[in-house]
């Protein structure tokens, strides 16, 4: 009698359906590689300033900034951007008249990212800037690819190359950017949902100077407050305290940053509506 219950003939074992792979994700984009270490830094304060901002829609913002210090005179800033499929590259203007354009194009794949930017390009003067990126995920921790910048204008031309590499693992992310301009080097580290820490290590060989830095991020979910800090090998510490005031849409933040070398403090206080 035929075995018409389809079940495995005795002494072999049953087949079992290949494993399906995941899938690599994107590396995401070329300029965002030390973006988790440099978001544990503060950002520099001087002065007052008053942040307004307006959603309206889905794709359209608008941003008020009242800026008032005291190295410089007091400004009012109106900032507009648009978030679609397609957008146009801001361009600097003066007297009516253009002083930079820039193009750029993305492309991103599922494991891969390229982008391509042209600054500048002249036909009849014959100079233009080239930056090309690319990106490829070799695994789903391990990212690699490389930086092209080419210029070029009458009795000069050159081109510098810059290699990268990605590492993320659970809790950590290494950085890593070498190229004939320098490097830039970089650690991530989440020590647990409260404390994150950053190390930032970059040289310039055109500059000659290499610096040195630490950063750490401390989040206080029940005061609604979050505190990061920084300390250089420039000889400069700094640190800023941000403050949510819940159920208002308002962050309240205070910075305060030295420089022992040169001898100079600045501080600054913001207040960021919407």
């Amino acid at each position: 009698m035929g075995n018409t219950l389809g079940l495995a003939p005795m002494g072999t074992l049953p087949r079992r359906s290949p494993r399906r792979e995941e899938p690599l994700p994107n590396p995401g984009s070329f300029d965002e590689l030390h973006r988790l270490c440099k978001d544990v830094f503060p950002a520099q304060m001087e002065g007052v300033k008053l942040v307004v901002n307006k959603v309206l829609s889905s794709h359209f913002q608008v941003a008020h900034t009242i800026h008032m210090s005291a190295l410089g005179l007091p400004g009012y800033h109106l900032h507009a951007a648009y978030a679609g499929d397609w957008q146009l590259s801001p361009t600097g203007t003066q007297q009516a008249k253009f002083l930079t354009w820039q193009f750029d194009g993305e492309y991103r794949g599922d494991d891969y990212t390229a982008t391509l930017t042209l600054g500048n390009p002249d036909l009849i003067g014959e100079s233009v800037i080239m930056v090309a990126h690319f990106l490829q995920s070799l695994t789903h921790r391990l990212v690699l690819g490389g930086e092209l910048v080419y210029h070029r204008r009458p009795g000069e031309e050159g081109a510098i190359l810059t290699l990268a590499g990605k590492y993320s693992a659970v809790h950590w992310v290494a950085t890593l950017n070498v190229g004939s301009g320098g490097a830039h080097a970089s650690y991530y580290h989440r020590a647990n949902e409260q404390v994150q820490v950053g190390v930032e290590f970059e040289a310039n060989t055109r500059l000659q100077d290499t610096t040195f830095s630490f950063g750490y991020h401390l989040t206080l979910p029940q005061a609604n407050m979050v505190f990061r800090g920084l300390v250089d090998s420039n000889w400069c510490v700094g640190a800023v305290l941000e403050k949510k005031m819940p159920p208002l849409p308002v962050t309240l933040a205070l910075g305060a940053f030295l420089n022992h070398w040169r001898n100079r403090f600045h501080c600054g206080f913001s207040i960021t509506v919407g």
